[in-house]
């Protein structure tokens, strides 16, 4: 039976086709001319500004209720736990429901989370911390089970080849409301109205539902799911680390990102260089906390290239010893504009690592294990920043700022030259073969 669109009159929803491969360095647009991307990825767009604002708007609500740095720090562990938590049970709700269904779903209850922030912050009182960290944890719950079903269904929507394209077009997107959405929020912030900044998330929210009620049903791997019961659910987290182990290619996906975010994350840097090295630069701490952003701004801006790159794994490697060479070059300049431009250089190469890492995820994981491992990508994405703030905060005060980011730069470019020799699979791993993999692996579960 052919789905239909209630949105669009009832007519066919459009088959995935594949994309043509075009030879611009411009971000490669063509995924949306396919109706149903064009939807989850309005969804993305919509939500991403507010999102970013209310990440902004909580921790300075805390701050104003409580004038502890201690109380902030502890929400953000807050958000954290439901994050992990939720990330890998969320990947495998996705793998056994309607991947639809379940976006709409958490759509819906972050739309009614934000509003409730909204509520909570017109209240006498100007909120409660307890109301906040109960909320926040909310939303981060959301997320993380939104977010591995709306990754998982990106194959389904626009085929193999364009896929990393896909993913270029909603990382820059992020990006842009990684930039804009903190600037917005403090604009609002400064004139008193934090009611205002979560009710653009909530709205954010709602449009997103309307977009996505016009998706066809996205069953994983194509077969109707049967009810959804939390205890199997469970089970499919370990299922999904089982199929892991067996799998050194998606293995390696993680394991990279690990040690570049472990080794290298400099944002903890960042407060003692403004008030010392560039103590006499007019917003250091804002240029310094902009710079990995704005390349990765750039690099998205600049992506065509990408979605044609075969050797996915090899320029994994590449873009990850970029990431290395520049917070070397970090560690080392002396400068403010010297030191933005490398972290320019860190995020432009931390850019092309996310769009192919994640695209080897969607494209060489059967699509019955597809949100099992989206979820996974969400805790290390959320975790490995924070474990690299810990080691670099824990070196810079025993050995200085230059110490901890140059020691973990050189460390990084070797470690990935280790993964190469030593994983040679990742290393030779070509998108062109992809579904082979995927088969084989599809294959081997059927076996065991």
């Amino acid at each position: 039976m052919t789905p239909v669109d209630p949105l669009e009159g009832g007519g066919p929803v459009e088959e995935p086709q594949p994309t043509g491969r075009r030879r611009s360095w411009a971000i490669d647009t063509s995924p949306l001319r396919n109706r149903a991307y064009r939807r989850v990825f309005g969804g993305v767009t919509v939500t991403m500004l507010g999102q970013q604002m209310t990440l902004v708007a909580v921790p300075y609500q805390v701050y104003e209720l409580t004038g502890s740095s201690l109380m902030v720090g502890l929400t953000s562990v807050v958000a954290l736990v439901p994050l992990v938590v939720f990330g890998l049970l969320g990947g495998a709700i996705a793998d056994a429901m309607d991947r639809r269904t379940l976006m709409l779903v958490t759509s819906v209850g972050a739309a009614v989370t934000s509003a409730l922030l909204a509520v909570q912050a017109l209240l006498p009182g100007e909120g409660h911390v307890a109301v906040l960290w109960v909320l926040a944890a909310a939303v981060s719950a959301f997320a993380a089970v939104n977010q591995p079903a709306r990754s998982a269904v990106i194959p389904a929507l626009v085929g193999p080849d364009g896929v990393a394209a896909a993913n270029a077009l909603a990382m820059t997107v992020r990006q842009a409301g990684v930039i804009v959405g903190p600037l917005l929020a403090g604009l609002l912030i400064g004139v008193g109205d934090l009611s205002v900044v979560y009710t653009i998330d909530a709205l954010g929210f709602l449009a997103a539902v309307l977009l996505l009620r016009g998706l066809p049903p996205l069953p994983p791997g194509g077969v109707t799911a049967g009810p959804l019961r939390l205890g199997a659910a469970v089970r499919g987290v370990g299922e999904g680390f089982a199929f892991l182990r067996t799998q050194p290619v998606l293995l390696m996906t993680f394991v990279v990102d690990i040690i570049a975010m472990l080794f290298a994350w400099p944002q903890a840097v960042f407060p003692e260089l403004s008030v010392t090295t560039y103590g006499g630069d007019a917003n250091s701490l804002g240029w310094l906390f902009a710079g990995v952003s704005i390349g990765s701004l750039l690099m998205g801006l600049s992506s065509g290239w990408v979605s044609r790159v075969d050797r996915q794994g090899a320029v994994v490697l590449a873009a990850i010893a970029v990431w290395g060479v520049a917070i070397i070059g970090f560690g080392l300049a002396s400068t403010l504009w010297l030191a933005v431009l490398c972290l320019a250089v860190a995020g432009a190469g931390d850019m092309v690592s996310a769009v192919l890492r994640t695209s080897m995820l969607q494209s060489a994981a059967p699509d019955e294990m597809r949100g099992r491992m989206q979820g996974v990508f969400i805790v290390v994405v959320a975790g490995g920043p924070r474990l690299g703030d810990l080691r670099a905060g824990v070196l810079a005060s025993s050995f200085g700022v230059s110490a901890a980011m140059v020691s973990g730069g050189v460390v990084i470019v070797a470690a990935m030259l280790v993964v190469a020799v030593v994983v040679p699979s990742f290393w030779l791993f070509r998108a062109s073969r992809a579904d082979e993999l995927a088969e084989s692996a599809r294959r081997r579960m059927a076996g065991s």
